[in-house]
């Protein structure tokens, strides 16, 4: 019997991967990998290292669930190392929980490697403290995916109502609908918020605004995004560092910068 290795890549930057995580690239025989994770990391797996694309995107997926849960048993089955490369943190919204759940009803060995998650990641490169003295004592991580069936409006009004920051995952397409919602149950329409895509890469980018305004402003960010709303997102103003540092890197060093 072979083993499984479920391993959060990180955010997106190559550098923020774990040391465990990238020990487990280094001796893996096969590496089933997602959409978002920085290819380069690929780059450390032996020659002989299979390597599965298993991304998944809006509306399109090369391999469903049930296929990836099939294969990691079938290698694992085989006595292989088998690395299932996800990116952020496997266990946040990244269904390693169900993967899990499926190697240990089969028997199979498996250990679970946390990475960093966009959730914490991007507001950070983007100058956002999740938390704060002054700001605020409370952070949740949501998905912008509401399931069927559940209670919206008490769930609503606890999002907008008792916590003080709030970070939400592949939320873009449903923003106008989060903001409304968020307004409808008492969040003040003048709370900041800001929108972070592709979250501490060269492609990051961030705008600001607030409940009341960001749709119009952020028409032109896509998926993949970060959407964090609460006071914190006022402090970008002072402490934004990763993209000023991408400018710098731009401007040549004799450049006069007014």
């Amino acid at each position: 019997m072979g083993k499984v290795y479920l391993v959060g890549a990180g955010p997106g930057d190559a550098d923020l991967i774990t040391v465990k995580g990238l020990k487990t690239i280094q001796q893996s025989d096969v590496i089933l990998y997602d959409r978002l994770i920085n290819e380069e990391l690929l780059s450390h797996a032996p020659e002989r290292t299979e390597l599965i694309y298993c991304g998944k995107s809006p509306n399109q997926h090369s391999l469903t669930q049930d296929r990836i849960n099939n294969l990691l048993c079938k290698f694992a089955k085989q006595g292989k190392v088998v690395t299932r490369l996800k990116g952020g943190d496997p266990f946040i919204f990244g269904r390693g929980g169900e993967e899990a759940e499926v190697l240990g009803e089969n028997g199979i060995p498996f250990e679970i490697v946390p990475g960093i998650t966009s959730g914490s990641a991007a507001p950070a490169y983007a100058g956002i403290p999740l938390t704060h003295r002054d700001y605020s004592s409370s952070v949740t991580f949501v998905s912008g995916v509401s399931k069927s069936g559940e209670d919206t409006g008490k769930y609503w009004k606890h999002l907008a109502q008792g916590i003080d920051t709030l970070c939400i995952y592949m939320g873009v397409k449903n923003l106008p609908d989060i903001c409304k919602r968020l307004i409808l149950h008492g969040r003040d329409p003048n709370t900041p918020i800001a929108l972070v895509h592709y979250g501490t890469t060269s492609m990051q980018q961030t705008v600001t605004g607030t409940l009341e305004n960001i749709v119009d402003k952020s028409r032109t960010i896509k998926n993949p995004a970060m959407i964090i709303i609460g006071e914190v997102v006022q402090l970008r103003e002072q402490i934004q560092w990763f993209e000023k540092i991408s400018i710098e890197r731009e401007v040549p060093a004799h450049a006069v910068v007014g």
